[in-house]
């Protein structure tokens, strides 16, 4: 591929996580509406950037791990977001050619940015499309496909896996990531003005998980097996960074705990609000970013599963 494509398929149907609010306002209020999604787009594109940066060594792993013969020369990387995927990919095969696909425009002009830098532009392929709509643009004939933290959000997620099924070469590998729940970063018993808070922040985070995310954290095992795969590994990634950590693994939990705080305030006391917003003020003693303790621990699990 001498020369990077791009591609645009627009669809009646979004993710959820897109526009949760959708319903919230009226007609005359879309100008808005968009620019608020913009933000919000930008807003998880640097966390998606940080979460790439963070756990590089990790994310290089499971790519290590994925049962492949012959290296895949064609490569589609499903809810590419960022690209944190893509450029794992590329460096774990470097004569293969890669489509991302994703919805938000933000993510994609991020992505195209970084395979530039990377050196890597005319092996890329950027496809903007929603994965929720019933016919996909073309995306060739894959040897290998990866969805990282990207299954959870569809809405129907076991037509996404047949699709995917019929969309990968036979023989052709689908590897899975999905998180196993929000990353953590403080000690059982902090903050000291609040102990447990983060732990009570996740129990209300995994509330409304369940209600606007409803498939997070799932085991895909079975939905592979009934989409007509042979799942040929299964894998857990667990990751303890730190202390001490580093620059990017403190702005990497300031990034995350600021959008948690829009799920969970609600379920918050005002004591727990209050001590919350102390590590998120960077001025503060109490900053997240102050503290030695802090570390970066998350899990991930993917499955390898071949079109037979």
């Amino acid at each position: 591929m001498t020369h990077p494509s791009s591609h645009t398929a627009h669809h009646g149907v979004h993710h959820a996580h897109e526009h949760e609010h959708e319903h919230e306002h009226e007609h005359e209020h879309e100008h808005e509406h968009e620019h608020e999604h913009e933000h919000d787009a930008g807003d998880q594109a640097e966390i998606l950037d940080l979460d790439a940066e963070v756990l590089a060594e990790h994310i290089a792993s499971i790519t290590a791990w994925l049962p492949i013969g012959t290296s895949p020369r064609r490569i589609v990387d499903l809810g590419c977001g960022t690209g944190a995927g893509t450029l794992a990919l590329l460096e774990r095969f470097p004569e293969a050619e890669l489509t991302a696909v994703d919805l938000s425009a933000a993510h994609l002009h991020r992505l195209r940015e970084k395979a530039a830098a990377a050196g890597a532009a005319d092996r890329v392929c950027i496809v903007r499309a929603d994965l929720d709509a019933t016919a996909w643009p073309d995306l060739g004939t894959p040897e290998l496909v990866w969805a990282s933290a990207s299954m959870h959000h569809m809405t129907d997620p076991d037509r996404t896996l047949r699709q995917i099924h019929d969309l990968l070469a036979p023989g052709g590998l689908l590897a899975v990531v999905e998180l196993a729940g929000f990353p953590r970063f403080l000690p059982q018993g902090a903050p000291e003005d609040a102990p447990g808070l983060e732990e009570r922040c996740h129990v209300a985070l995994d509330h409304h998980h369940a209600e606007q995310v409803p498939h997070r954290g799932a085991d895909w095992g079975t939905e592979l097996t009934e989409a007509g795969f042979t799942v040929e590994g299964e894998r857990t990634i667990t990751v303890d960074m730190g202390p001490p950590h580093t620059d990017a693994a403190g702005r990497y939990a300031l990034s995350s705990l600021r959008r948690m705080r829009g799920s969970v305030a609600s379920a918050l006391t005002a004591e727990d609000l209050t001590a919350f917003d102390r590590l998120l003020d960077t001025d503060s003693a109490h900053s997240i970013l102050r503290r030695i303790d802090l570390r970066v621990r998350t899990e991930r699990t993917v499955w390898a599963a071949r079109r037979t």
